[in-house]
């Protein structure tokens, strides 16, 4: 790599392409600078952030103890250890794919590339149900979360309602197996797990009072605009249909006309410019109460809507 304001950076280009280390002495506060620098000028955002993470994961401080103990020098093996993690982030590889974890709604959770990378906006879905279901103030409430990748949804809302009944359903095992780590992590005897393809299977059990889902709705025309952290590292199929972005959220609605039991109601996230169409979709099969909820770039984000009456809506 080249070496930026004339200082000699950590890890630089040789004429074979390998990268060896530098024999000077660094800093807490020397490396965050030039790495900061480093990833600014390649259009990164959020450098000196993500600087810190890193590094503070490399050392084990928190971002405040970098600075508290910003001349310390770093020994050999703690900077090889940055500058893995370093080339890594060039590459445009997630944050927390390196780190190995996320956090959701204050819940620390482990995170690879089978699953998705929670985001905020997600967030919103999940404030948004557990009111629904507080207001609902019906006992052991049944809840079902279709897709559930990382378990970030089910281990919140298992969570804030600690006597519902939460079961989350993915079709990936890998994925699964994670979600029932973070589950295991949270110590949540009342969220379970199974395996479904919810396209072509329906999920155990007989009527729920909430049915919550992120599912894929990037469509496929779309996916090559996505950054390269999503496009080149998040799970495809956890992002696009590989059609329109609707096929999840027809089956869904579909499935929650005949599972959702009497005042219960459908939280589904949705991509940006489906409003109009997943609206449509729900008013065509019968749910009423269609609400539209903007995330925090006044998007709108999340969808929910009430059960149908009995007859009502397409078959």
């Amino acid at each position: 790599m080249a070496t930026t304001s004339g200082d000699s950076g950590p890890m630089r280009e040789e004429r074979s392409g390998g990268i060896r280390g530098s024999t000077e002495t660094w800093t807490v506060l020397r490396l965050i600078e030039w790495s900061s620098r480093y990833l600014a000028e390649r259009g990164f955002e959020e450098c000196r952030l993500h600087v810190e993470y890193l590094l503070g994961h490399v050392l084990g401080l928190s971002r405040l103890d970098l600075y508290l103990q910003f001349d310390r020098p770093l020994k050999p093996h703690e900077l090889e250890s940055f500058k893995e993690f370093f080339r890594r982030r060039l590459t445009h590889e997630p944050l927390q794919y390196i780190l190995g974890e996320a956090t959701f709604m204050g819940f620390t959770l482990e995170v690879d590339r089978t699953v998705l990378i929670p985001r905020p906006e997600t967030e919103i879905l999940v404030e948004l149900a557990v009111a629904f279901a507080r207001e609902l103030r019906r006992p052991r409430l049944a809840i079902l979360d279709i897709g559930t990748g990382s378990g970030n949804i089910a281990v919140a809302m298992g969570h804030f309602l600690p006597e519902s009944l939460i079961l989350s359903v993915d079709k990936d095992p890998e994925a699964l197996s994670l979600a029932r780590r973070n589950i295991g992590r949270h110590a949540l005897r009342n969220v379970t797990a199974e395996k479904v393809d919810i396209l072509v299977a329906d999920p155990p059990g007989n009527t729920y009072d909430l049915i919550i889902s992120n599912p894929p709705y990037i469509a496929a025309r779309d996916f090559a605009d996505l950054q390269p952290e999503v496009r080149l590292f998040e799970p495809r199929a956890a992002l696009t249909d590989e059609d329109d972005g609707l096929t999840f959220m027809r089956r869904l609605i579909l499935l929650a006309r005949t599972r959702l039991s009497g005042g219960g109601r459908l939280f589904l996230e949705i991509g940006f410019g489906q409003a109009g169409a997943v609206g449509k979709l729900l008013a065509a099969a019968g749910f009423d109460e269609i609400t539209i909820s903007d995330d925090y770039s006044h998007i709108p984000r999340v969808v929910q809507a009430q059960a149908p009456e009995p007859g009502k809506g397409t078959s």
